[in-house]
């Protein structure tokens, strides 16, 4: 697969850097001329995965998010929200619907969502070390490229 292009990012775990990633992301992928349905869908994965990071990640201290995103030929995107947080102790686990750590005002969806929303996700965690979402979207628009 031949790279068009990548981006590289770091963010503070704060709430607010959720909407920003989310912008940042919509407006990599645009020249692939994605459909509304196809840029909600990838604004919700990366949402939930970068909310995960803040939440679950760095849930009593700030960190940083790593996001990067590539464009390869065929229109494919691959975006990866990484953080260094506590990671998952059981990824099986948490890979569940409705599993969460968050307490009761958290719905335990997040990966359930990645999941519906992308072509592939791969979650890879360390506990102590971090964790790592990578989703990966097709997009039928017509590319600039």
């Amino acid at each position: 697969m031949k790279l068009l292009n990548d981006f590289k990012l770091s963010v503070d775990s704060k709430s607010i850097n959720e909407a920003f990633c989310r912008v940042v992301v919509s407006s990599f992928v645009t020249p692939l001329d994605p459909t509304i349905d196809e840029l909600s869908d990838l604004k919700t994965a990366v949402s939930e995965a970068v909310t995960n990071a803040i939440v679950h990640g760095y849930s009593d201290k700030c960190g940083k998010i790593y996001i990067s995103g590539a464009i390869y030929e065929n229109s494919i995107v691959k975006i990866k929200i990484r953080d260094k947080g506590v990671g998952i102790e059981n990824l099986d686990e948490a890979m569940q619907p409705l599993f969460t750590t968050g307490g009761s005002d958290r719905a335990g969806l997040g990966f359930t969502v990645m999941q519906s929303f992308c072509d592939k996700m791969k979650v890879t965690s360390k506990p102590g070390k971090g964790t790592s979402v990578l989703l990966t979207k097709k997009i039928t628009g017509r590319s600039k490229w």
